[in-house]
């Protein structure tokens, strides 16, 4: 389909073995202590983000609010299974009965090459935050930096492709107001909707291996829109993309995403309801049942029944909190696991999945094509894209009328990356190698 318009080990970290490509020859070099990055490498694994993040944030748009559930005024119907791919698509719960514009059929949607990929709420705030962190030479940015980057790239009247906590940030800070006070739960109602996930992720790929600077980093952008689960749950998404950067090749690339995974899994506090569905949906897919069923038992545990103290159902929100954080991370977990670290399999679970279809299947779609890069995509898909992309589809005011390509943001993502790993990791940089020297303590 064409495109038409919070705590981790460094001890165990350290302790593995991790095999990197150091030259152009392939040259794998042994590191107990230390991460040593190709930089060329990494450019081309930037790129993989961009491209693998598009990719899955518009088939996932195909989805998007297609199937929530029969809870409250709005009742969807049974969930997708994987029988429905590339079948005729369903109306979501605004279309009025028009199924989406973008794929007549619930198949993968793609921007060929010549064509442009339009930026989207999942790709173009962290967008924003890069080119901010590019466009004040730091690492970390302030409340005010921040307000200012989104009073001036964001239109201040619809359609300015904002919602819930994101559009309470914005609004809030019209007002005058600064993160993080713009998520304050007593100015922003909607702090625990999904919106910190779609616009932080991007800042664990610019602390390669290191969770813990990564998280400094996403904090007040988290903040900005995000307390309490869902900003522990934003805390995994970035522990995840930090720890993407760390390669064994003794390890397959489903072994790495669960490893990756458990490890972030520390940043949710024990006793919380994101630490406790996480625990049950590996649960489920560790019991061999299908991917739907494990999503039907998420849908039943946390949006009916109302367990481990997920109680969106009783507040009787617009659509049953189909926006918020908590049932969102359920089912991106199911896509997480069962994808088994497979792009085209966790992109297409991700979008048959339910609810914010896709917002999870971008995150994951940006962190496996950082994983795989531009070649491993192309190989996976058998098939080239187009590298270009507009942010002035959704934001405003970017230099080029807003046309940019993956190969320039992904040299931004690298400029940025050897900042924090010189200013902030006490790392090196070895230009005769081109190589990134990173301590993992």
């Amino acid at each position: 389909m064409k495109l038409s318009q919070r705590f981790w080990n460094p001890f165990l970290i350290a302790s593995l073995i991790i095999f990197m490509s150091c030259n152009e020859n392939k040259k794998v070099e042994k590191q107990s202590n230390q991460l040593v990055l190709s930089t060329s490498k990494y450019q081309d694994q930037l790129y993989g983000f961009w491209l693998g993040e598009c990719i899955a944030n518009w088939t996932g748009l195909v989805t998007e609010m297609d199937k929530i559930g029969n809870i409250g005024t709005i009742k969807t119907g049974d969930f997708y299974t994987r029988n429905d791919w590339g079948q005729p698509d369903q109306p979501s719960i605004w279309a009025e009965g028009i199924p989406s514009d973008l794929s007549p059929t619930i198949d993968f949607v793609f921007a060929d090459e010549g064509e442009i990929w339009g930026s989207d709420d999942d790709t173009d705030i962290e967008y924003l935050y890069q080119y901010l962190l590019d466009q004040h030479q730091t690492s970390f940015l302030s409340g005010e930096q921040i307000r200012a980057g989104w009073l001036n790239h964001i239109k201040s009247e619809e359609e300015n492709y904002l919602w819930v906590s994101n559009q309470k940030a914005f609004d809030l800070m019209q007002e005058g107001v600064i993160p993080p006070q713009t998520s304050d739960p007593e100015l922003n109602e909607h702090f625990e909707m999904i919106d910190a996930q779609l616009t932080t992720e991007i800042f664990g790929l610019f602390a390669p291996g290191r969770p813990d600077i990564a998280r400094k980093m996403a904090e007040l952008p988290i903040q900005t829109t995000a307390r309490n689960e869902a900003a522990w749950i934003s805390d995994f998404y970035v522990t995840m993309y930090s720890l993407a950067s760390l390669e064994d090749t003794s390890m397959s690339r489903k072994d790495r995403v669960f490893w990756m995974a458990e490890e972030a899994k520390h940043v949710l506090p024990e006793s919380s309801y994101p630490s406790q569905m996480y625990d049950f949906v590996k649960s489920k897919y560790e019991s061999g049942i299908p991917w739907e069923q494990a999503r039907d038992s998420v849908y039943f545990r946390y949006q009916v029944d109302q367990l481990d103290g997920y109680d969106i159902t009783s507040r009787n929100l617009y659509c049953n909190g189909c926006f918020a954080a908590g049932i969102n991370f359920a089912s991106s977990l199911v896509s997480l696991f069962y994808g088994e670290g497979d792009i085209i399999e966790t992109i297409k679970i991700g979008a048959l999945a339910g609810w914010d279809s896709d917002n999870p299947t971008a995150t994951w779609g940006g962190m496996l094509g950082f994983m795989i890069g531009k070649d491993g995509i192309e190989k996976a898909f058998g098939r080239t894209f187009s590298n270009q992309f507009n942010i002035h589809r959704t934001r405003i005011n970017f230099p080029n009328g807003g046309i940019d390509t993956f190969e320039n943001m992904a040299k931004t993502g690298v400029s940025i990356t050897e900042r924090v790993i010189l200013n902030e990791m006490n790392g090196k940089v070895d230009t005769q190698e081109n190589t990134w020297i990173i301590p993992l303590k």
